[in-house]
C-alpha cells in the first residue's frame, strides 16, 4: 500500500518517511516544496500541504493509509477546515490515518477524523526533545544555556519514536480508535537536560535561569503573540500531569523502550558544537 506523510521534512515526517521506507512500504511525501526536501531514495515527493486543500487531491490518489498533522506547520495554529481534508481522503479511497495533534485539546482535524468512520490513531505527544535546539547556538558559541522554570520537569519524547509509532499504528491492525500519549523514558528539568548536554559534549555548559519577565519578553522579541505566550506560561508553570509523568506508550506499541535525550543529543551534538 501507498502511505502518505504530510510534513514529510518535519521532525516527526522525515524519520516516518526513513522507518516506512527500510519496512518496505511505499511512501508519497507531501512538502511545501519538493526541491529542497532532500528525501531519502525511494520517498515520491509531491507538492502541497494540509492548509491547501487544492493541492490534496494528487496527494491522497491511490493512498491507503495517511500521516496527517491537526495543525498548520508554519504557524502551528490548529486547522479549521478538517471536515474538507476527511471528506477529500475518503473520496480518495483512504482507509487509515494517524494524526498528530499539536494541543492538549483536540482540533477540528482531529474531531472531523474521530467521526469520519477512517481507522484512525491520534498520536499525542508531549515537548519534543528537538525544541531544546533553541539553545543550540548558545551552547556553540558561549557554553551558556539561558532559560526560565528551572524547577518545571518534561517527560520529553524523541521524535523517532513518535513517529516508530506512528508507522506501527499506520501499517499494523489493532491501534484504531485509540489516542496515544507519547513520552521519553525520564522527566527533565531544564539544569537536568543541560547536565545531559555537557555530558554528551564532554565539556563545560552553564545553565543560567532567566526571571519569567526576561523569558517572556525574549519570546515577544521571536515574535508570539500574547495568545502563545500565555500558552507557554502556562505550560512551564501549570503543566499537565500527562507532561510530567513517564508513560510506557511507545514501548507497548514498538516493543522497544523510548529513547534517552542523551541519546537525541549524541545523534544532534554538531547542532551544539559537538
Amino acid at each position: 500500500m501507498t502511505i502518505l506523510v504530510a510534513g514529510a521534512t518535519g521532525h516527526v515526517g522525515r524519520p516516518l518517511v526513513e522507518q516506512l521506507l527500510a519496512s518496505g512500504h511505499l511512501v508519497r511525501a507531501l512538502t511545501r516544496d519538493p526541491g529542497k526536501a532532500d528525501l531519502p531514495p525511494g520517498a515520491e515527493a509531491v507538492a502541497g500541504n494540509l492548509a491547501d486543500t487544492a493541492s490534496l487531491a494528487r496527494a491522497f490518489d491511490g493512498v491507503t493509509a495517511a500521516h496527517l498533522i491537526g495543525f498548520d506547520g508554519e504557524n502551528h495554529s490548529p486547522l479549521t477546515h478538517g471536515d474538507e481534508i476527511v471528506a477529500l481522503a475518503r473520496e480518495a479511497g483512504v482507509r487509515r490515518v494517524t494524526v498528530l495533534g499539536g494541543d492538549v485539546e483536540k482540533g477540528p482535524l482531529e474531531r472531523a477524523v474521530e467521526t469520519s468512520g477512517l481507522e484512525w490513531t491520534r498520536l499525542s505527544p508531549v515537548e519534543f526533545m528537538s525544541n531544546t535546539l533553541e539553545w543550540a547556538e548558545s551552547v556553540r558559541t558561549e557554553g551558556v544555556v539561558r532559560e526560565a522554570f528551572p524547577g518545571t520537569g518534561s517527560a520529553l519524547v524523541h521524535e523517532a519514536d513518535i513517529a516508530a509509532v506512528a508507522a506501527v499504528a499506520l501499517t499494523e491492525d489493532g491501534h484504531a480508535g485509540r489516542e496515544y500519549w507519547l513520552t521519553g523514558p525520564e522527566v527533565l528539568t531544564p539544569p537536568d537536560q543541560v547536565r545531559v548536554i555537557a555530558d554528551v559534549l564532554g565539556r563545560k555548559v552553564r545553565y543560567v535561569e532567566l526571571s519569567l519577565e526576561e523569558r517572556v519578553a525574549r519570546w515577544r522579541r521571536e515574535g508570539y503573540s500574547d495568545e502563545d505566550i500565555e500558552f507557554f506560561v502556562t505550560m512551564r508553570t501549570d503543566p499537565p500531569e500527562a507532561g510530567r509523568t513517564v508513560l510506557p506508550t511507545v514501548e507497548k506499541v514498538t516493543g522497544r523502550p523510548a529513547r534517552t535525550f542523551a541519546a537525541w543529543v549524541r545523534e544532534n551534538a554538531a547542532a551544539f558544537g559537538g
